[in-house]
């Protein structure tokens, strides 16, 4: 069993930003396809970017040219650096870790974008 913990949420003003961190227990790390998900309240669960073990990234159109994906596979870690910040961002964030049909999701942590 593969452990997924987020950190790095808060409470930010618009226009400030935030870095999420995820770890994931694993030392196959660098096999994985890695995601940041969001769910905000009474909204489904959305992608917002996401990395294959490649190195490969996709953004959701919403967050484009103001998060960024990366991953350090030594330290077996994918980041969310999010800048711009508005309050349509709050939202409670996942990591999603995938290998195969393994598929692995952390806790959650919360972001908010608030004045």
């Amino acid at each position: 069993q593969v452990q997924v913990v987020e950190s790095g949420g808060g409470l930010v003003q618009p226009g400030g930003s935030l870095r999420l961190s995820c770890a994931a227990s694993t030392r196959r790390f660098s096999m994985y396809a890695m995601g940041w998900y969001r769910q905000a309240p009474g909204k489904q669960r959305e992608l917002v970017a996401g990395m294959t073990s490649s190195g490969s990234t996709n953004y959701a159109d919403s967050v484009k040219g103001r998060f960024t994906i990366s991953r350090d596979n030594t330290n077996s870690t994918v980041f969310l650096q999010m800048n711009g910040l508005n309050p349509e961002d709050t939202a409670v964030y996942y990591c999603k870790a995938t290998f195969a049909l393994n598929v692995y999701w952390g806790q959650g942590t919360q972001v908010t974008v608030s004045s």
